[in-house]
C-alpha cells in the first residue's frame, strides 16, 4: 500500500481537440516528449484517444517534435 501524498494534476479538455493547437497539446507531453498517460491526465479513455490522435497528427504533419531538444 502507498502511503505517500502524490496529488495528480488533472488536466481538463472542455471542448473539441485540435491537432493544429500545439501549446494546448504541448500540456500533453512530458519533458522528454512522450505522451502523459491516462491515469496521470484524469482525461476519459475516448478523449484520452483523440489527444493520441492529434498529437501523432501534430507530428506528421512537423507542428511538433518527435522528441524534446533536452533528449537530443
Amino acid at each position: 500500500m502507498r502511503t505517500t501524498n502524490t496529488k495528480k494534476s488533472k488536466r481538463v479538455i472542455t471542448e473539441y481537440i485540435d491537432y493544429k493547437d500545439a501549446k494546448q497539446l504541448q500540456k500533453f507531453i512530458n519533458d522528454q516528449g512522450k505522451i502523459i498517460p491516462k491515469r496521470v491526465t484524469g482525461l476519459s479513455a475516448k478523449q484520452h484517444r483523440e489527444l493520441v490522435r492529434a498529437i501523432k497528427r501534430a507530428r506528421q504533419i512537423a507542428i511538433m517534435p518527435f522528441i524534446s531538444e533536452a533528449v537530443k
